[in-house]
């Protein structure tokens, strides 16, 4: 395995790891494994670089704010991949990398040299992450597949949304990150194996598959009962109370009582502590079968009170409820503020930059969040001259035939 110094504090400080690929399924990955501590070099085409360089609805100076997130903790080294200088000097960092996320579409690698069987031949260790829409083999491994399809393919999009209205989906890139999160899983995995082992492998994650993965009960639901599950807004089928009710001054608060002991609470709250004695409301199932009625007289009270009071009443009752958070609330909440979940970092250009920290937090080998994503090439002269002995002179020459 390789030899190499660590280049960070944290639990994976003594791994490093070259990212291949782009947008977000595979450099979510690289970005998690960065987050606690690996050296992570991310291989960029010469010129523009990953797209999400340029991703993002709001551009303040031209600048992405998308990518400060997704390439925190990275080093930016140019590698035109598409070319046989490209690919050998891809060969030599790789030869030196504990680990490679890529996220190209299954047989690009095999195209450009770059197959496991040949990388593992110098490097008997490395672990190689492949992140794509369908998984490396099947009849849909060679199509092009994005998040949205995965999440469609997976069974999310079916279920989200009004069951008046077509499918919907979530504001955020789920299904690449769904896929992303399970490939550093199975990296993770395949580390520790190796550790009792020596030997690296191949850790294969499909979005379709991460998304299959957190549909709960959807298969032998209708493999076993013929039910197919539905969209149905706000509400979870048979879960009851979970919802958002009004407050008098229109807020809307989010309840969930639907456990026996936690409704009791509710009840008694309410000032109807009949209700939890009552047939049609004494047990989950019970409750489930007659949400609607329920939810009617929960919202009759809580249109009675404001959101604060209603939210103090039911957190001394000990009822889980909460507001609905905008990125706004966020910023002014004092739980935030107390686990640091928002970390603040100085960027050269946009000044300070707030984002989300590292998850979860570890007790003794913490994560933590050491820089924005770096800018295009940055870190060139120091990898190269570091891990491949490449002078000033040869380096120039290669960005001259744009090879890096």
């Amino acid at each position: 395995m390789p030899d190499h110094t660590p280049a960070a504090s944290g639990p994976l400080a003594d791994l490093r790891v070259i990212e291949m690929g782009q947008l977000l399924a595979g450099p979510f990955c690289g970005q998690l494994l960065g987050d606690f501590g690996a050296e992570v070099i991310k291989l960029e085409s010469p010129g523009r670089g990953d797209p999400m360089r340029e991703w993002g609805r709001e551009k303040p100076y031209g600048r992405s704010l998308w990518w400060p997130v997704v390439a925190r903790n990275k080093k930016s080294v140019t590698c035109n991949l598409r070319t046989a200088e490209g690919q050998a000097l891809a060969r030599d960092l790789i030869a030196q990398a504990d680990i490679v996320v890529e996220n190209f579409r299954p047989g690009t690698l095999e195209r450009w040299g770059l197959d496991f069987d040949t990388l593992r031949a110098d490097n008997p260790g490395l672990i190689l992450t492949r992140v794509t829409g369908y998984g490396q083999n099947g009849p849909y491994a060679p199509r092009a597949g994005y998040g949205s399809i995965g999440e469609a393919m997976g069974g999310i999009r079916y279920t989200t949304g009004d069951p008046d209205h077509p499918p919907a989906r979530t504001g955020i890139s789920l299904g690449d990150s769904l896929a992303a999160v399970f490939a550093t899983i199975g990296t993770l995995a395949a580390v520790h194996h190796r550790t009792r082992t020596g030997r690296g492998q191949l850790v294969d994650s499909a979005i379709y598959e991460a998304v299959l993965a957190m549909m709960e009960s959807l298969l032998p639901e209708w493999g076993v009962a013929g039910y197919q599950r539905e969209r149905t807004g706000p509400v979870l089928p048979n879960v009851s109370p979970s919802n958002v009710y009004p407050t008098a001054g229109g807020e809307m608060i989010l309840i969930a009582a639907n456990q026996d002991t936690v409704f009791t609470r509710l009840a008694t709250a309410m000032g109807k502590p009949e209700l939890a004695a009552t047939e049609r409301f004494a047990t989950h199932s019970t409750r489930g079968e007659n949400m609607a009625e329920l939810d009617d007289i929960i919202i009759e009270w809580t249109r009675t009170l404001g959101a604060d009071e209603l939210l103090e009443q039911l957190h001394r009752a000990g009822v889980p409820a909460g507001r609905i958070y905008t990125a706004r609330d966020m910023f002014a909440d004092p739980h935030f503020a107390a686990r640091e979940a928002i970390v603040r970092l100085a960027h050269p250009e946009l000044g300070e930059i707030p984002m989300q920290n590292v998850v979860p937090k570890l007790s003794e080998t913490p994560g933590s969040v050491r820089h924005t994503g770096p800018e295009l090439g940055e870190h060139n002269s120091e990898i190269y001259a570091r891990l491949l002995g490449i002078g000033p002179d040869k380096l120039a020459a290669l960005a001259e035939n744009g090879i890096v």
